[in-house]
């Protein structure tokens, strides 16, 4: 079979079959649109994303341009990773339609466990975060998965049970340990940028794609989606929490300040907002390839042109204002990211007349008149002899001499 790329026709070399026809016959409707999804809005998208990114970098270079020179540039990049990182887990998480409204309160309780155990070495203070991150995220998934239940409700549960711990802390938490961030910010940064960039990349393999959608609704969202759709959307849950677990432990070191013990749900409407206003559909599925990372910078743009004014930086506002346009977002990427109406399983492979479009000609079978009776109409008063039915007899008998 030959291999078909985007936006491409080949054939097969035996039967000559177009291999987009081939990869339609696959599908399975029960599990969305057959077809391809279309990148063009994606494309579009991130080209005003870009614009934008470009406008507000120029108002903050005229306004502030240490912002872009020395450690302002290096503290820059290291909020973009930090927010970086809470975005990349809500997309995960939005991408597989099992969003993890958690990650906010997360990364507040694992800033404040960063912070009281820095003294004792980085892996020592980090590690544990990771794990009670990974496991929380587990028990989070088989909630979301054997249950069933909405993910915005468990994840919502499960924040609020974050947020019981972090309100053990009365005071601001002011980092122990030596480590500062801002020392491998460039570093952090090209990683950050890499990953989201493949991640984007590899997610618009129509095969991931589909893959990584399976849990999203198609009918009634109460009907479960088979266990790969589960054992997907599960995955997604826990990389999410550790995603969040990470950016939390960036916060607790360095020169970023105290951590206070706030709830940490501000953190989260601000990823959830910049991973929509990254073209990332608030249904699931369908994502772009740039748009998290041009969103992510974009997003610490306006924080710090905010901040170079003089105003006050609510994550909030810019949570909800980033929400509001990702909304927008959302819908254009529904609309028209969509295969193409009226694409089916068999779209393209028989024409009205039975023909297979590859050539093949499959003729339909003539409708079958009546046939004769094999034995003619039995009288009461006439019976027949059936070894003398004009039918069977074609002049010849069996003890015939031409026999």
């Amino acid at each position: 079979m030959g291999y078909d790329e985007p936006g491409r026709e080949s054939a097969d070399t035996s039967s000559g079959i177009p291999a987009s026809v081939l990869e339609n016959v696959f599908d399975d409707p029960a599990h969305g649109e057959p077809g391809r999804d279309r990148l063009v809005v994606h494309i579009g998208w991130e080209v005003l994303l870009l614009a934008g990114l470009a406008g507000v970098a120029y108002l903050l270079w005229r306004e502030a341009p240490d912002t872009f020179r020395g450690d302002g540039l290096r503290r820059l990049l290291v909020d973009a990773v930090v927010l970086g990182l809470l975005a990349f887990a809500a997309g995960l998480s939005l991408r597989t339609a099992a969003v993890n409204l958690a990650i906010g309160p997360v990364a507040v309780a694992a800033a404040l466990h960063v912070a009281e155990q820095g003294d004792r070495g980085m892996p020592a203070a980090v590690g544990p975060a990771l794990v009670a991150a990974a496991l929380g995220g587990l028990v989070l998934a088989l909630a979301v998965v054997v249950l069933h239940v909405p993910s915005w409700a468990a994840s919502l549960a499960a924040g609020a049970a974050v947020v019981v711990f972090i309100e053990q802390r009365s005071a601001p938490v002011l980092p122990q340990g030596d480590y500062d961030p801002a020392r491998d910010a460039l570093y952090l940064a090209a990683g950050f940028a890499a990953v989201a960039v493949l991640a984007g990349l590899f997610a618009a393999l129509r095969p991931v794609r589909r893959l990584i959608g399976r849990f999203r609704p198609v009918v009634d969202p109460a009907r479960r989606r088979g266990a790969l759709a589960g054992v997907v959307a599960g995955a997604a849950l826990v990389a999410s929490t550790v995603l969040a677990a990470l950016a939390g432990a960036l916060l607790g070191t360095g020169d970023a300040g105290p951590v206070a013990p706030v709830t940490g749900l501000d953190w989260t409407v601000l990823a959830v907002g910049t991973s929509l206003l990254a073209g990332t559909s608030a249904f699931g599925r369908r994502g772009g390839i740039l748009g998290t990372l041009l969103a992510v910078s974009l997003v610490t743009l306006v924080m710090a042109d905010l901040r170079a004014e003089d105003h006050s930086v609510s994550r909030w506002a810019v949570g909800a204002a980033a929400l509001g346009v990702g909304l927008l977002a959302t819908r254009l990427v529904e609309t028209y990211g969509r295969p193409r109406a009226g694409a089916s399983a068999t779209d393209g492979i028989l024409d009205p007349d039975g023909r297979i479009s590859s050539g093949w000609a499959v003729q339909r079978a003539d409708p079958i008149g009546e046939w004769p009776p094999a034995l003619p109409t039995h009288h009461a008063e006439n019976p027949v002899d059936p070894w003398n039915v004009p039918q069977w007899d074609a002049g010849r008998r069996w003890d015939s001499g031409d026999r």
